[in-house]
């Protein structure tokens, strides 16, 4: 039962994205780029993280 309520919410998920894709690609766009800014700060928030511990966290 498990499996096929995974697969209804996934095949829900697609068909919302393709909608959203259709009716406004201006702004899936900003989706998208909102998406990767927020991947690319987390990235920076690591490294920095990283580099303090490497610097002996001073």
């Amino acid at each position: 039962m498990a499996v096929n309520a995974k697969k209804v919410a996934v095949y829900v998920l697609v068909v919302f994205v393709a909608y959203v894709i259709i009716t406004d690609p201006e702004g899936a766009a900003d989706y998208v780029q909102i998406g990767f800014q927020g991947i690319s700060d987390a990235a920076q928030a690591l490294g920095d993280f990283a580099t303090w511990v490497a610097d002996g966290g001073k």
